[in-house]
């Protein structure tokens, strides 16, 4: 099931033990290859770019994360 944004961009998403829904690189990762024009950035570009994006997004477990509420 994705997470999706008001535009309809959606990242596979994989739930925490209290249902809330969360995802880590590897499925960004993999979201971004599926694009029409694919982006394959390194895991590390990516790890920098989802912390750069707190506090709109919180790190719930090392390399996983969610939509801050």
């Amino acid at each position: 099931m994705p997470l999706r944004s008001d535009d309809g961009i959606g990242v596979d998403v994989d739930f925490a033990p209290d249902g809330s829904e969360i995802f880590d690189i590897w499925r960004l990762r993999w979201y971004g290859l599926s694009l029409p024009g694919p982006l394959d950035v390194t895991d590390q570009d990516l790890r920098t770019a989802v912390r750069s994006l707190q506090p709109l997004l919180t790190e719930v477990r090392p390399g996983w994360f969610t939509v801050a509420s």
